[in-house]
This record gives C-alpha cells, sequence and structure tokens, in this order.
C-alpha cells in the first residue's frame, strides 16, 4: 500500500527534550535538597521513555520523600517549571529539519501525534519554526483517549486527507507501534529515540525498526518513488 501522509511522535522521535525534562525534573529535586540528576545521562533519557514526569521524579527522589509530599504534587511542581523553560535544551535530532523540509517541499503531509498535554506541545511547537508546515497535531488531551488507542492516529489522519492505511507512523515507544497496528498505518520503530534498558524495539511488532534519521529519509523517499 502507496504512503501519502506521514504522522510522528513528537519526544524522542523529532525532538530531543530530555535536557529540558531533566532539568525541570532537577528544579523539584534541589528544591527537596537533593543531588541532582545528569540531565544527559543514559538513565535520564531512559527516564524519558514512558512517562517522562513521574519516571524522572522517582530516578531522583526517595520513596519516603514522594510518599510525604505526593508525587501529584511533585509532579505538578516539575510541569510548571518545565512550561516556564520548554526550549532551552530541546533540539530536533540530526537530520530532522532536512527531512521535514523534504516532506514541505513535495508536498507531503505531515503531522503529529503525541501523549503530551496540549499545554506542553503547543507552545514548544510554536518555539521552532521547522514546524510552522504541520498540519495537524494531537496531543494527549485533543480527544478523549490517547495512545496506545488507535483514536488519535485516526483522527490525525482525517485532518490530513488521508486514508489511514496510507499513513505511516514513527515512534520510539510500543504504545507507538500498537496505536498505529490498530489505526491500520504502516508502523516504524525509531531506534534512536529513547528505549528503556530491557527494552527490545524490534519486539515491538513495527513493520521496519530504523535506527537513524537519515535511514528514514532514505525509507520515505523510496516510499514516495513507489507511489508515481
Amino acid at each position: 500500500m502507496s504512503i501519502k501522509g506521514v504522522l510522528f511522535d513528537l519526544d524522542g522521535t523529532l525532538l530531543d527534550t530530555a535536557g529540558d525534562m531533566g532539568a525541570a525534573a532537577n528544579h523539584v529535586i534541589a528544591s527537596l535538597g537533593l543531588p541532582v540528576l545528569p540531565v544527559l545521562s543514559d538513565a535520564v533519557l531512559q527516564c524519558t521513555t514512558s512517562d517522562g514526569s513521574y519516571a524522572l521524579l522517582r530516578a531522583g527522589i526517595n520513596a519516603a520523600l514522594i510518599e510525604q509530599h505526593g508525587i501529584e504534587a511533585l509532579r505538578g511542581q516539575m510541569l510548571a517549571f518545565y512550561r516556564q523553560n520548554l526550549c532551552h535544551h530541546t533540539r530536533p535530532y540530526e537530520g530532522v529539519p532536512e527531512l521535514l523540509g523534504w516532506l514541505n517541499q513535495h508536498d507531503i503531509p505531515w503531522g503529529i501525534v503525541t501523549n503530551k498535554p496540549s499545554a506542553l506541545t503547543l507552545p514548544l511547537l510554536a518555539e521552532l519554526p521547522l514546524f510552522d508546515a504541520c498540519r495537524v497535531t494531537v496531543s494527549s488531551d485533543t480527544l478523549a483517549f490517547k495512545k496506545p488507542h488507535p483514536a488519535p492516529l485516526l483522527f490525525a489522519a482525517e485532518q490530513l486527507v488521508v486514508e489511514p492505511e496510507r499513513c505511516v507512523y514513527i515512534g520510539d515507544h510500543k504504545r507507538d507501534m500498537e496505536a498505529g497496528r490498530a489505526a491500520g498505518m504502516t508502523t516504524i520503530a525509531a531506534v534512536w529515540g529513547y528505549i528503556s534498558a530491557g527494552e527490545d524495539p524490534y519486539q515491538w511488532l513495527a513493520d521496519h525498526q530504523i535506527h537513524t534519521v537519515l535511514g528514514l529519509s532514505n525509507w520515505l523517499k523510496d516510499a514516495v518513488e513507489l507511489n508515481r
């Protein structure tokens, strides 16, 4: 089936956001008098894979303090800091600007489906002109469901005016592949992203596993050429 539309996860797929997420966690951790996390360490990157805020806080705060202060209150402090410091360390992965530019040049519709809430997603994208041509952004709270439910992907495909089976979805988490399969899309595991220790993207039942953005660009160029 030919590819007519491209959908991406955001954190760990298009953007490396670990530095800013880690800094927000460290703001809370330091306020408790604890040693901060090494923001760009492998451990922090792995923490951001699944549920970044909770995982990062638990990586730096012991269980007794979490129980004393409450994980939701600590998370609220972290996200409040993050909202004010969304894009100090965040960068697109190498090759992403060129890939998105190529999609734009060839008028291939593309969008983002993320489990990041819209209050964080939309201001972050607004700070990065790279995303000006994004045709649809679906956040965790755009609909009643979020990934791994297929509804966000199906909604995004509808907004692109592309049949789901003619879309490809690229993400760095097992739930991305589950959502993509359930939506009937071609799925690609972004192996360059935030893959936790013990996770094997080759076991996620993705249609393809690709290790670099350049590799993804080459795959897309071949797939689109097949459409012509």
